[in-house]
């Protein structure tokens, strides 16, 4: 795409600034050739043509806006000039015909995972402790404390800091000049190689504010994304906190496990303060359980497995202008790929496909789903209104700032990331995927709190494309950060995975960059390297309590 502008869609009538255009240039696109009346910034949109009050503006083929001032071809579009406007859908789905990528790449690859006793497979394997109920959380801090560092796994940082180190050189009598040159740095990859528990990639404290208090619906809630989170591919087992008196009771989350996995077999030990003799027995217990847990984790190993077992987490955060031009059309057709190759990839975050509905709905297999995707668009739609907001609300002011003025706009280029494919079922909020394709997940659009949803469906390995940068984790699923442009991935490179800024400036097509995602997250879900995010300790967890989120 060595371009400097460029039209989306035949259909659209505003073109994407690919480089700042200056005032006078010369545009020569869809049949037409003018001179720009105005600077316009990279990122950013012009009109193709003069817009009346009222009239409609589409990209990506889809109404997205209408104007609210007149505006003259070869000028900028802006939120002072253009209002989000969408468009309205049925249930009723059309007639889907979908033709698969090449495939015949990665047909027959395998990629190394851990096998559970269900026939799932994870990319990673993860002990959990967790807590059942906020009053917990200081319990969780010593346990974390107790075994982490022991272990050989610093949790906050890339790198620890041996300060014993200094201590021991001190108390043999050492001179200022040797302790200042005692090394006390240790990096993630230097501790990982000294861990007691080699085949247990770590142990993760999912700390949360919920559990009690609110409504009982809240706990409830929690407790169907716990069990998510303790039955994902990627979990050997589970330590869980429970005060005694709390909404989120013991039987509740057992019941939460039994509906996603009846033969749930995985160890987890349960221990409830109240009833426990001290709070010093209480966590003699934890640690004991913990360790004993994970000499069991510990003996299970990677071995080859089909990448039908991947399960694809499709998220997008700090989107700009090119998200929706790069990035995310390119993770469409990975997904696309692994939908060919039999495998999983979610679509989640519901406010961002607005204006896109019917596109969706018309991809659904079965009507059943047609009608549960409408539903639930609609019902979230309604809530917002009730409460003063709505989709057109969900742009961040860096949104805006990059060039994505409307919800619409954002949504059209944020729904690239679920490529092409037919949508085989449509999920509600802590609803495990069980069936193979394109899964669509009602979360929020809150980076966060979509991810910790797509987790707790099923998810083993996430991509997250980013126009702005961004830290983003996840507990247990290796988050993958892709960057929409090449100036974001050189400047935040410590954060950033992936490159998509090759497909604007014309060195990759969205094909090829596709195949390069799927590469990497194949080499991810095998060990071979690890995600940024996860050598940041980045541990991001915010369970929804389905108000409202944009």
């Amino acid at each position: 795409m060595p371009k400097s502008y460029v039209q989306i869609d035949p259909k659209d009538n505003i073109i994407v600034a690919i480089h700042n255009l200056e005032q006078g240039t010369t545009v020569t696109i869809a049949g037409q050739t003018f001179d720009l009346k105005e600077n316009i910034k990279g990122k950013h949109k012009f009109a193709l043509n003069d817009f009346n009050i009222g009239d409609q503006i589409f990209m990506y083929g889809v109404l997205i806006g209408k104007a609210v001032l007149p505006i003259q071809k070869g000028t900028a579009i802006t939120i002072e000039n253009v209002k989000h406007a969408s468009a309205d859908f049925n249930d009723a789905n059309e007639k889907f015909t979908w033709k698969a990528p090449d495939i015949s790449k990665f047909k027959g690859r395998t990629f190394n995972g851990y096998h559970r006793a269900d026939g799932s497979v994870g990319t990673g394997n993860y002990w959990l402790v967790i807590p059942l109920t906020f009053c917990e959380n200081r319990n969780i801090d010593v346990l974390e404390a107790a075994l982490s560092d022991a272990l050989g796994y610093q949790t906050k940082k890339d790198f620890a800091v041996d300060t014993s180190a200094l201590i021991n050189k001190y108390k043999s009598g050492a001179s200022t000049d040797d302790l200042y040159n005692t090394p006390i740095i240790t990096t993630k990859e230097e501790m990982s190689k000294n861990r007691v528990f080699p085949n247990v990639d770590g142990i993760k404290f999912l700390k949360h504010d919920g559990g009690c208090g609110g409504i009982r619906q809240d706990s409830e809630i929690l407790c169907k994304l716990l069990a998510g989170y303790i039955t994902n591919s990627n979990v050997a087992g589970a330590t869980i906190f429970s005060l005694g008196c709390q909404n989120a009771q013991i039987d509740m989350l057992q019941k939460a496990i039994l509906e996603k996995d009846p033969n749930f077999s995985k160890p987890i030990h349960y221990l409830e303060q109240q009833k426990s003799a001290s709070e010093r027995k209480l966590i003699e217990e934890a640690v004991k359980h913990t360790f004993v847990g994970l000499t069991e984790a510990n003996k299970i190993e990677r071995k080859p497995a089909p990448l039908n077992k991947l399960v694809l987490g499709l998220e997008c955060g700090g989107s700009d202008g090119f998200s929706g031009i790069s990035a995310n059309p390119a993770l469409g057709y990975a997904s696309d790929l692994l939908v060919g190759l039999g495998g999983s990839p979610i679509l989640s975050e519901f406010p961002e496909l607005n204006g896109v509905e019917q596109d969706l709905i018309n991809r659904c297999e079965q009507q059943e789903d047609a009608k549960k995707f409408s539903s639930l668009m609609r019902s979230y739609s309604a809530a917002a209104v009730a409460v003063g907001s709505g989709f057109e609300n969900n742009p961040s002011p860096g949104n805006i700032k990059d060039g994505l003025i409307t919800d619409a706009m954002k949504s059209a280029g944020a729904a690239k990331k679920g490529g092409t494919s037919p949508v085989t079922k449509v999920l509600d909020y802590t609803e495990k995927i069980t069936k193979p394709g394109l899964n669509l997940l009602c979360t929020p659009g809150n980076d966060v709190e979509s991810t910790t949803g797509l987790a707790g469906s099923g998810c083993n390995i996430i991509v997250f494309t980013t126009g702005l940068g961004t830290p983003t984790g996840n507990p247990i699923a290796p988050v993958l950060k892709m960057s929409s442009n090449t100036h974001l991935f050189e400047k935040m490179n410590d954060i950033i995975d992936i490159n998509a800024g090759t497909v604007i400036s014309g060195e990759d097509t969205i094909e090829s960059m596709g195949e390069k995602i799927l590469e990497h997250i194949i080499k991810v879900a095998s060990g071979e390297i690890a995600a940024k995010a996860d050598l940041k300790g980045q541990n991001d967890f915010i369970p929804w309590k389905r108000g409202i989120s944009l």
